[in-house]
């Protein structure tokens, strides 16, 4: 079965680049990885790296998927993309399509709507954004507390902001 890494060090484990290095070269169902450090040199290592093999790199922070591409990454896995998919997809498009100019301006745009989220605990914030959609996701779980309804209010206005 097809293996992403996950390189979250805000949780305490990051990965170095070497063993990412490593690790791709090593196990043959290691094919890519997440990289939600923010750290656009490690992000670039880690590419240089592994540019000699079937290895995908994908951003894991939405407010670097323009940033990301013009790196070498994949992609990029976007907890925003849950309830935003069209902005998401629309950079990754405008992108690949050479209108590079179009597709930064598309990621300043969208970026405010995902900064905002900051504000609040991740999936909490994740959540929050799915229920202003509309799509009724629910409540969060404990021990995850929901959001104050200023921040609510703060990222109904900013998402609505980014769909003008």
């Amino acid at each position: 079965m097809p293996v992403l890494i996950y390189n979250n060090p805000r949780v305490g484990y990051g990965l170095s680049t070497e063993l990412v290095s490593k690790l791709a070269h090593n196990v043959e169902n290691i094919v890519g990885m997440k990289d939600s450090s923010g750290n656009l040199t490690y992000l670039s290592e880690v590419i240089r790296l592994t540019k000699d093999i079937e290895f995908k790199p994908f951003t894991g922070k939405d407010t670097l998927i323009f940033l990301g591409l013009c790196a070498g990454a994949c992609g990029s896995v976007c907890s925003t993309a849950n309830g935003l998919t069209k902005e998401v997809v629309e950079i990754y498009q405008l992108f690949k399509e050479g209108r590079y100019k179009e597709a930064r301006e598309a990621q300043m745009k969208f970026n405010p709507a995902r900064l905002i989220q900051d504000k609040a605990s991740f999936p909490v914030a994740t959540k929050d954004m799915c229920n202003i959609l509309g799509m009724n996701v629910g409540d969060p779980i404990k021990p995850s507390l929901p959001s104050e309804q200023a921040l609510l209010d703060e990222m109904e206005l900013r998402m609505k902001k980014l769909r003008e």
